[in-house]
């Protein structure tokens, strides 16, 4: 047996110093709050390269374009016509309907919900205000404790998230004299699609109204609009154009405006509640245990599957610290682990710090009700907006790990867009579902010039359904499959939609436009992408395995399977598609995707020594600035299936500017300020190290055989295929 919690332990981050490229994160999935060294958000302005954030799953916003919402119904498609077919995608921005592309372009995008700060004598705490440091995260527990010196004065600070609720818990420790001159200021910005999620120039576009309560007086009401101190609850409510949003601040001592969207309070401990408002609704009310009971604007949202939890949301700092330790606790002693400190190779230890950080930091900020955004709930990235075609690599490690329901939970959020997928293969005449790339909650599919043309996001429900159906016993397959065949089968249809036969070679090709996972190809003259080829033809055979264990007609399924395209080559090497054979000279950046159709998926059909090949080329011509966090897991995993099992270690732990992770465990991508952190480096690292632990199919570890790599592992399954 591991000791879970000694490998655990040993790989808390620990701050000395200001780090402005790695703050520390608490988190449960759906909610995640963002510190400085204070435990607190106090040096915003100092972080500007990572921006400090509370963000949610649920927190989105719209700014409205001279008062207009324009949908997709005001924009301008732009036309293709290539082997006959006449299709319409929104790519480019047309004359005189830049306003609406733009508008699409931005909105919904996640939302800086508030910024947690301490101040000192009312006032903004600079970073030389503050010395001995010492901030650790105990990632066992899920609490931050951050020890400093403010003006001289010893000041501790622990921060908590609740594991259940959507619920921060802060309690600060000092001598009376020092807590005398602390206190916490609440601020709330305005919504942005930028990276910091905020825009603190605009005033007033949004409204922040708060409300006293007191368990104390007779109809539960202690003041309305007031400062005055003796209050049980605060609630601030916010509104933003048409989206809405609450808080509720318990354990506050004193608490007053003190600017349009600014308050301050003192406390000692105290618990911060969000709760997402719904569009439209007046007048509802609400109850929070049975503490108090009003009539407000405002809803306790659950639509997302996110419980409201009383007990947690007015339980007090205590409870909420209790929620994270034993919410954390189960997540570590229940899922799959690893332990390195028997390997010799002087990296081991690098791997194993690389793998507990990673867990913690996807399974805060990437396990929610749906999918994450590539800097999870830390920032904006892509104008606030997630993308499909990394949700696999964010979270396909957890049923790998023993943690399915953890991916699992964002399934519901597939079933609730199909309808919106229907209608965007529609759109072009196809069957089925197309799942979109860069979208909010709405499902739709954003203008870019090139989200509408990606295809690989089509395969990744597909393949994400399979692994947690293997996850589960025997006995419970067959329901999950019942249970979600429709997602399944639409994906199939339009694959199989999506396809066009070529009457001289008898084949199925993938046919432009589109563009592959290595976003540096014409669409108009891309065809038949090799790591695409490979995934359509993965991703029909789990069709076709679900249709038949279903009893399902899938004759179309297998005919298509039978006959796509063969992988296309060039001088021996696979190329990016049918159409470069100039892959290894001009095309020789961004991702080498080529390589992932023998490794993140296998490919009976695969030429080993061609890939192998291939494989070495990458290694010799690739540019390894332009690579992507994620590839170096996806590398290695086709070294592991080549048998290279050395070159896979050596490849995981290259010392490359995108390969680079931080004190607090983020795959920051250095050279690009717009991603301090990359969360689909860090789930393809667990994907890939499920397979170099546990193996493949009938094969098992991937580990070098050179006495340099004795690891133990337990509950980690094996890729199925």
């Amino acid at each position: 047996m591991i000791d879970r919690e000694n490998v655990v332990k040993r790989h808390n981050p620990v701050l000395k110093e200001i780090n402005t490229e790695s703050p520390l994160t608490v988190g449960n999935g759906e909610f995640a709050f963002t510190a400085d060294v204070t435990g607190f958000q106090s040096l915003y302005d100092t972080y500007g390269i990572f921006p400090l954030c509370t963000m949610s799953a649920w927190g989105w916003h719209t700014e409205p374009a001279d008062g207009k919402y324009y949908t997709q119904k005001d924009l301008v498609f732009t036309e293709y016509n290539t082997g006959g077919r006449n299709l319409s995608y929104p790519v480019h921005p047309q004359a005189g309907n830049e306003e609406v592309y733009h508008f699409l372009r931005h909105n919904p995008h996640r939302l800086n919900l508030a910024r947690v700060a301490l101040l000192y004598d009312g006032m903004e705490i600079k970073p030389q205000a503050l010395s001995a440091i010492r901030q650790t995260l105990n990632l066992f527990s899920g609490v931050l404790v951050s020890e400093f010196k403010v003006y001289g004065k010893s000041v501790r600070v622990q921060t908590v998230c609740a594991k259940s609720a959507d619920v921060l818990g802060f309690c600060i420790e000092a001598s009376a004299a020092c807590m005398r001159r602390l206190s916490v200021g609440l601020f709330f910005p305005y919504g942005s699609h930028e990276k910091n999620a905020s825009n603190w120039d605009t005033k007033d576009k949004h409204s922040s109204r708060f409300t006293v309560y007191s368990t104390q007086s007779e109809n539960g009401v202690a003041g309305q609009n007031g400062g005055e101190n003796g209050g049980d609850c605060v609630r601030i409510s916010r509104v933003l154009d048409r989206d809405r949003y609450s808080l509720l601040l318990r354990g506050a001592d004193s608490f007053e405006q003190v600017g349009r969207h600014e308050f301050e309070f003192r406390s000692s401990a105290f618990t911060l509640s969000f709760f997402a408002g719904e569009r439209g609704n007046e007048s509802i009310e609400i109850a929070c245990g049975d503490l108090f009971r009003v009539a407000t604007n405002w809803q306790m949202r659950t639509t997302t599957g996110w419980q409201v939890r009383d007990d947690v949301a007015c339980g007090g700092f205590q409870r909420v610290k209790l929620d994270s330790e034993n919410g954390w606790r189960r997540f570590w002693t229940s899922g799959g682990a690893v332990d390195f400190s028997r390997a010799k190779d002087p990296r081991a230890r690098e791997l194993e710090r690389r793998a507990i950080l990673s867990q913690y930091l996807t399974a805060a900020q990437c396990a929610g009700s749906s999918p994450p955004q590539e800097t999870g709930l830390s920032c904006n990235s892509w104008y606030g907006k997630f993308h499909l075609e990394m949700h696999i690599i964010h979270a396909g490690w957890f049923p790998l790990w023993g943690h399915s329901d953890l991916l699992e939970k964002s399934f519901s959020w597939y079933k609730s867009v199909l309808g919106e997928a229907c209608e965007n293969a529609a759109h072009n005449g196809f069957q089925g579902a197309r799942w979109p790339k860069m979208v909010s909650l709405e499902g739709i599919d954003s203008p870019s010039w090139i989200a509408p043309l990606l295809i690989w996001q089509q395969v990744h429900i597909l393949y994400m359904l399979e692994l947690a159906c293997r996850s589960k016993p025997s006995d419970e397959q067959f329901n999950f499959m019942r249970d979600n065949w429709r997602l399944v089968k639409a994906t199939v249809q339009f694959m199989c939609s999506f396809v066009s036969l070529d009457k001289n070679t008898k084949c199925y090709n993938l046919p432009p436009p589109l563009i592959p996972a290595q976003e540096e190809h014409a669409p108009e003259i891309t065809l038949n992408p090799t790591f695409e080829l490979s995934y359509w033809h993965f991703g029909l055979e789990i069709g076709i395995r679900w249709a038949e264990a279903l009893s399902e007609n899938c004759g179309r399924w297998k005919k298509v399977s039978g006959s796509l395209a063969k992988l296309p080559m060039s001088d021996g090497l696979y190329s990016a598609h049918q159409n470069c054979k100039d892959t290894f000279t001009h095309f020789n950046k961004d991702h080498p995707s080529m390589l992932y159709a023998y490794g993140f998926i296998p490919c009976a059909g695969v030429n080993t020594v061609a890939m192998s090949g291939t494989a070495d080329k990458v290694l010799e011509c690739w540019e390894r600035g332009g690579m992507w966090g994620w590839d170096y897991a996806l590398i290695a995993m086709t070294f592991m299936r080549l048998g290279r099992y050395e070159d896979a270690i050596d490849i995981l732990l290259t010392d490359d500017p995108k390969n680079y992770y931080t004190v607090s465990g983020n795959n920051f991508q250095k050279g690009r300020e717009d991603l301090p952190l990359y969360l689909p480096g860090n789930g393809s690292l667990l994907f890939a190290l499920a397979m170099l632990v546990a193996g493949y199919g009938k094969k098992g570890s991937c580990l070098p055989d050179n006495g340099m790599w004795e690891v133990e592992a337990e509950g980690i399954a094996p890729l199925p295929y």
